[in-house]
């Protein structure tokens, strides 16, 4: 602690905290599973440590930041590391983001689809599916995800899956549930990638199918 604030993060930490969170992965029965580093929130310096620590996925949830950490996130990139942008997208931020990440997670409508396939033809993303039913998470209904998934293919897109956000209370038979869609909706379409669970809910989500687990405070610690 310094100045009654935790310290940042270091590289062993990290890896330290890693292997804590791949063990509950196996624990779950998860195999193959990768796991996304989250940095929302902590500046670049934390990027370096991840990728340091041998993180190969990071997750960010804002094109501000995306923006601002840009050196850290183009040296992550350019050293095989996967940058994804997580949280939910307006459409004329996609210029912001545009040549910064490798993925887009949280397309949730045709109009954003189309300004991702305007500005960066070709770009990987996934469909966002909204499981939760509650304000301010995003994602399309389960019910129109097949057409939006058509949408984006149409408009040039690659899309890599799908990506929800589990309930809030992380309630086990409410959560199980709601991944369950999601998983179903993959088989269905045929996709490979399906992006679920989080630090309080990842073993809901591996035992239900996830592929890519999206991890922060598990492996930074809190915020």
């Amino acid at each position: 602690m310094t100045d009654g604030h935790p310290a940042r993060p270091d590289a062993r930490r990290i890896a330290d905290a890693l292997i804590d969170v791949r063990d509950r992965i196996s624990r779950a029965g998860g195999v193959g599973v990768r796991v996304m580093v989250v940095t929302k929130t902590h500046p670049g310096s934390v990027v370096s440590a991840a990728v340091a620590a041998g993180v190969d996925l990071i997750g960010e949830n804002y094109a501000q930041e995306i923006r601002d950490k840009g050196d850290d996130l183009a040296a992550a990139r350019a050293g095989g590391v996967e940058v994804h942008m997580i949280g939910q997208l307006q459409s004329n931020k996609v210029r912001v983001i545009s040549g910064r990440v490798d993925v887009v997670q949280s397309v949730d409508r045709l109009s954003l689809a189309a300004e991702l396939g305007r500005r960066v033809p070709g770009h990987r993303v996934m469909v966002q599916v909204g499981v939760a039913d509650e304000p301010g998470k995003g994602g399309c209904a389960p019910a129109d995800v097949a057409e939006l998934v058509e949408g984006c293919r149409g408009l040039g897109l690659v899309v890599d899956g799908l990506m929800t956000v589990g309930p809030t209370s992380t309630e086990p038979v409410a959560t199980g549930r709601a991944f369950a869609v999601t998983r179903r909706l993959v088989d269905e379409l045929g996709l490979v990638e399906c992006s679920m669970g989080m630090s309080g809910d990842l073993e809901i989500a591996v035992a239900e199918g996830s592929t890519i687990v999206r991890v922060g405070s598990a492996l930074l610690g809190p915020r």
